[in-house]
């Protein structure tokens, strides 16, 4: 898809405050500072509409991007942030469990991991809740500018194992560096809002 028009529409919190709107929507989950900001500014084709912060955990909100009237990205809060309190974290997994699971609009997941570790345990949680509740998912394996390509593979095996990964659901290697992964990543998506 060719971006032109990309803007945030609203950060939610609870479900009355969603866009009230049948355009589907495809959510974007993933451990703080994976990369999810880059990820969203690289589909877009935008250095920053999605604020990239050296600082993890500061997403607190749902925040819901307009991609050319035709789809809604949703940004979820990044998980396994320490500094962030036990209630605040609850508060954030009730939203989040909230969104993912009662919303119909909902068409996919894109589940963001560091491609060059092991899958965090919150990682693993994740994947398999999204499974538990029969969401499509894209899984996305951040950060690929930074192993050698020789090693990619490898790499691919490890998260798979880790995840217990379901082959019906789609694997993409991605840069935002390079723009690795994002046409396939576009693809998974176009094919997942249709």
């Amino acid at each position: 898809m060719k971006v032109h028009n990309a803007e945030i529409v609203i950060s939610a919190v609870a479900p009355k405050q969603y866009p009230e709107t049948d355009l589907p929507e495809i959510a974007l989950a993933g451990r703080s500072n994976v990369g999810k900001s880059s990820f969203i500014n690289t589909l877009i084709e935008r250095k920053n509409l999605a604020r990239t912060s050296s600082k993890p955990g500061k997403t607190q909100t749902l925040n819901f991007y307009l991609i050319e009237n035709t789809l809604h990205f949703v940004d979820v809060p990044g998980y396994g942030y320490a500094k962030v309190s036990k209630t605040e974290r609850a508060k954030w997994g009730q939203m989040i469990e909230t969104y993912l699971t009662q919303r119909e609009q909902l068409k996919a997941v894109v589940s963001l991991v560091d491609m060059r570790h092991e899958p965090s345990i919150e990682d693993v949680q994740m994947y398999q809740f999204l499974k538990y509740y029969d969401l499509p998912v894209i899984v996305v394996a951040t950060k690929a500018d930074k192993i050698p390509r020789g090693k990619w593979n490898k790499h691919e095996s490890v998260i798979k194992k880790a995840l217990d990964f379901d082959k019906e659901d789609t694997f993409i290697i991605f840069s935002s560096v390079t723009k690795e992964g994002k046409d396939q990543a576009w693809a998974a998506i176009e094919a997942a809002i249709k």
